[in-house]
């Protein structure tokens, strides 16, 4: 699978890793651009943590060849892959200020102190931070101290750069302002972000390129947009935000469903039913409208039933449509008119567009 052109940043060939009897990456291959954001998405135990642990070498696979570059560094220690990681806990030393975290690789390495002192003002000015050189790590928000773990591994000139989980510790708030900032620094420093996530919009907001990740696998990989619009599979369209699943008989471009119901397919989306009978399909809450049962406007696909359930989240409305001979479908609708009730009976319709089949 590739994600990005030219020589990849990193390769992965055929990468297993097992633990004992159990597998936790499972013949992955994998190309990842230069320049690019990617996450690797999925939930605890699906292997993307331990697959960026490979690439920097913190771990070693059972079998398989990682590139960085074109450079075969399978058997590397850390040190010496030109990647630097990110972590969840920041590792920040609390007896040094932000100044000296930062500036704690180079003088490791022996670089000159007005070189160390150019470096360090031109990596915290990066971050948003030049005021705060000379504070201590606990006199720093849980956002300012991300930055200065960030800034301590971009100052190395890392040609790619690995995030493991590295906004999980923040609150909601400062975790959606951290995004938006992640996505800028990348954007600036010109190098491959490799970000692992459990979080679905986090992804979403920052990846040029996400690999939903089950089982050791890659599932699905494509940008965020063709993932959540044509996620391919029952558990991407599950994993990736919310979908309604319905399986059904397939006849030429129409899948009749068991309450009698025919929804219409694009044909792309019938190419995709790869000649079977009997398929499944799906359709995002937000894609589903609601309309009068004769209205002519109405999209071709439409589904009849009782509002089970309605729960106001502020600027949407989320319901539950109880429809006979399917069970429960969602409904999400921006709050710009009347709020419907429960018991209330509707019809709910959307366009062949935006049907999905799933494998």
């Amino acid at each position: 699978m590739t994600a990005g052109n030219g020589i990849p940043a990193v390769e992965l060939e055929n990468v297993t890793k097992r633990f004992a009897d159990f597998t936790a990456v499972d013949s992955l291959n994998l190309n990842i651009g230069e320049n690019t954001f990617f996450a690797m998405l999925g939930p605890s135990g699906c292997g993307k943590t331990t697959t960026l642990r490979m690439i920097g070498g913190f771990e070693d696979p059972t079998s398989g060849t990682i590139r960085l570059h074109g450079d075969d560094v399978t058997g590397l220690k850390p040190y010496r892959r030109a990647v630097n990681t990110v972590f969840q806990s920041y590792a920040l030393f609390p007896h040094m200020t932000v100044a000296e975290n930062v500036a704690f690789g180079l003088r490791r390495k022996k670089v000159d102190d007005a070189e160390v002192k150019r470096r360090v003002g031109e990596t915290l000015e990066l971050v948003q931070l030049s005021a705060r050189g000379s504070a201590k790590p606990r006199q720093l928000s849980g956002g300012q101290q991300q930055r200065v773990a960030l800034a301590r591994a971009l100052i190395n000139h890392p040609r790619v750069l690995l995030l493991d989980e590295p906004l999980g510790a923040l609150d909601l708030k400062l975790r959606k302002e951290m995004q938006i900032e992640l996505k800028r620094i990348q954007q600036e420093v010109g190098i491959t972000f490799i970000h692992v996530t459990h979080d679905q919009e986090e992804a979403m907001t920052m990846a040029d390129t996400i690999a939903v990740m089950n089982q050791g696998r890659i599932e699905r990989l494509g940008s965020p947009s063709e993932i959540y619009e044509d996620p391919r599979t029952p558990f991407v369209a599950g994993f990736l935000g919310a979908s309604n699943l319905m399986s059904g008989t397939v006849s030429g471009n129409e899948v009749g469903l068991p309450n009698g119901a025919v929804i219409r397919l694009t044909d792309i989306q019938a190419a995709r039913c790869n000649g079977h009978n009997e398929v499944q399909i799906g359709v995002r809450p937000e894609k589903l409208s609601f309309f009068g049962s004769n209205d002519g406007n109405a999209p071709v696909n439409r589904l009849s039933g009782v509002i089970a359930d309605t729960s106001f989240t502020g600027t949407s409305t989320q319901y539950l449509v109880e429809v006979p001979g399917i069970g429960q479908v969602a409904v999400v609708e921006q709050n710009l008119g009347d709020i419907h009730d429960p018991g209330e009976e509707v019809t709910v319709a959307w366009k062949p567009e935006h049907t999905f089949v799933v494998e």
